[in-house]
């Protein structure tokens, strides 16, 4: 399920792009400024993710759809170790599919330089700033999740939230770092376009922004503020991770006064 999640981000990735970004296509031709193209590829991808996280399988496995989400909630006590390795590997098995099926489709278009693979490197700024680009939106995105899915009124809406992020990172950040947040997704395009660019970055830089926001959380909150790893949870899908989301659901019991003589 995860591994058909990622594979189907990656879809969408490509086929966007490819649509707003190869210089044949009247999208392309019509819309000149990149800006607004990078709008509109952010509200594809955000709607995308939001998607999959409502569809049947990503309610049925959280749809984290990248290792460092999967790795940061197994610090956070949330997921089992082996259910976090075979998570990973779904991943990195569902973005590199999700690249070769598109271009059984798209062909030549996606590997036009105006496209390539939909590959994440780092921008004209150079690669310190992408790295810490990369951080910086994997904090916000991790820290954002956590307290928006932690959140008995708000926990619904952790899709959108979610979907948000996205949609402004690749408006505002991808010129920066090409907007990855995850070593499965920036894999998925470089093995197929044999582009491995600073392919360290997106490794280290995405877990470690998730990790810190897990700490932030963690001192402000504390552990037991971590109810479940599901990005959505309100539905009847069984669940296998370590959840207490019940707990987070229960309504508060009133204070009682009585009368004293």
């Amino acid at each position: 399920m995860e591994a058909w999640g990622l594979g189907m981000f990656m879809i969408s990735a490509c086929l966007f792009t490819v649509l707003l970004w190869h210089p044949e296509s009247p999208v392309t031709q019509s819309i000149t400024s990149p800006f607004l193209r990078r709008l509109l590829t952010g509200i594809a991808m955000g709607l995308t993710l939001i998607g999959i996280v409502h569809s049947t399988w990503g309610k049925r496995s959280g749809a984290h759809l990248n290792p460092s989400f999967t790795w940061t909630f197994f610090r956070l006590g949330k997921v089992q170790k082996w259910d976090a390795l075979f998570y990973s590997v779904g991943h990195f098995a569902g973005g590199v599919l999700g690249v070769v099926v598109s271009a059984m489709f798209v062909r030549t278009y996606l590997s036009h330089p105006g496209v390539h693979y939909a590959v994440t490197v780092p921008g004209p700024a150079g690669i310190q700033i992408a790295f810490f680009a990369e951080t910086g939106i994997s904090f916000l995105m991790m820290l954002t999740v956590l307290l928006v899915s932690n959140s008995p009124r708000w926990s619904r809406y952790t899709a959108p939230f979610a979907g948000a992020l996205v949609a402004a990172f690749i408006t505002f950040e991808s010129p920066l770092s090409g907007m990855s947040m995850n070593p499965a997704r920036t894999v998925g395009s470089a093995l197929p376009a044999g582009d491995w660019t600073a392919l360290w970055i997106y490794f280290a830089a995405p877990l470690l922004g998730m990790m810190l926001a897990a700490e932030v959380y963690l001192r402000t909150r504390g552990l037991n503020q971590v109810f479940c790893a599901k990005f959505n949870h309100h539905n009847n899908q069984r669940c296998i991770f370590l959840c207490n989301f019940g707990k987070l659901m229960q309504p508060k019991e009133q204070p009682t006064f009585s009368n004293q003589i």
